[in-house]
Order: C-alpha cells, then structure tokens, then sequence
C-alpha cells in the first residue's frame, strides 16, 4: 500500500480513524487479491495485517475467502504476515489469528523480524511459515562479523523449527552472495528490483547467479 504520490504506508495509515481501520484492512485485502489477479500474477501474494484493527479473525477471512473465490486466486498462495515491530495490545490476540489464518491455508509471515522486541518471545507462541529478516540487520552484512553472527543463529533457529526465511533489503551483490553461501534462497530488494505500481516489475539481470 502507497499514497496517491508515492507515500509510505505508515504515513497513509497514520491518516485512518481507529474505529475505520477494520474496514480499512479488508478493503486493501480485497484490492490486492483483485489487482493480483488483474496481473496475472503467478506467485505468492503477501498481504500485512494490522492486528489491532482485527476483531474476529474468522469474519476478516470470510471476506478474503470470498476475493480469492470471486477472482480466482489460489489461498494456498497467499501469505498473510504483520510487522514485528508494531505495537500489539495483545500478542495472544495476535497468535490466534495466525493460527485462524492457517487453520483455513493461508501462510503465514512475521516481517522485519529483528526490529523490535517481540520477535523470539512471539516465536515461542507460534511458529509462522516465513520471517522476513529486518534490512537493518542485513547491512553491509559482507563485512560485519556481529550481524553475521546474529542472522546465523536467527537461521539456525528458524531450521530447526522449520521456518523459511526472507532475506529483506538486499542491495548490493555482495548481501546476495552472504544468504546464498548460509542456504538462503528467498529474498527482496533494490538489487533484484524496484516496486511496482499496478505492475509486476522486471528483476535485474545483475540479481541472478553467473
């Protein structure tokens, strides 16, 4: 999600009332299962939540349900995920949507792991499909022996409790290669591609192994 102009989704989002981001939340759902549709789009769809704004999960699944069907998206490929770093009322509020979320074959995510503080005490709760790595944690990882030490033991962790890792932010070759040599195969960011507005945007040539 974007502004009209480019916007940040926190600086769209810091703009919705309280008591209509429920209403909010499944409209972007809704959009995005359409647009995906729209593009042809043959792999997976993340969608970000906001926990607080989801009062009943079975009744926000009912509506994505509903697009996926009307649209005829496969659910199985669509990844429902929320931002560690957001401010939860309730983490066990949280846990109980994304075991709804997969009890009805959504996958689930935790993104930016590594920016906040709930990260390995929500891991103990619920163990999602995927977490995306925070790009503060992946900086110029090439040469920094304490995030290397760090993201190595985060991938220890997420094997043993068989959990996919995203590697986020990637910018320069020089990341790709880290995540490649520790058995990381998913990843984002500037160096593969830009984001693209009603659009799937070409990946670099510079992206793929030689």
């Amino acid at each position: 999600m974007r502004g009209a102009n480019g916007e940040s989704a926190h600086s769209v989002l810091s703009q919705i009332e309280d008591v209509k981001k429920y209403q909010f939340d499944q409209h972007c759902r809704r959009v995005a299962i359409a647009r995906a549709a729209t593009l042809g789009l043959d792999a997976f769809l993340s969608i970000n939540f906001m926990p607080n704004a989801v009062y009943r999960p079975e009744v926000c699944i009912r509506s994505t349900l509903d697009a996926a069907q009307e649209h005829c998206f496969p659910i199985e490929r669509i990844i429902f995920e929320t931002v560690e770093g957001e401010h939860l009322t309730d983490r066990n509020h949280l846990v109980e949507i994304f075991r709804a979320y997969k009890k009805f074959g959504f996958l689930t995510a935790i993104d930016d792991f590594g920016a906040g503080y709930s990260g390995l005490a929500l891991l103990v709760d619920f163990q999602p499909d995927i977490i995306k790595l925070d790009m503060g944690l992946l900086r110029g990882i090439d040469t920094d022996s304490v995030r290397q030490r760090i993201v190595r033991g985060v991938l220890s962790i997420c094997h043993d409790l068989g959990i996919r890792v995203v590697a986020e932010g990637i910018e320069t070759r020089e990341e790709r290669d880290f995540f490649v040599a520790h058995g990381v195969n998913l990843m984002q960011g500037y160096f593969f591609a830009r984001p693209g507005f009603k659009s799937i945007p070409e990946i670099s040539s510079a992206a793929y192994l030689p």
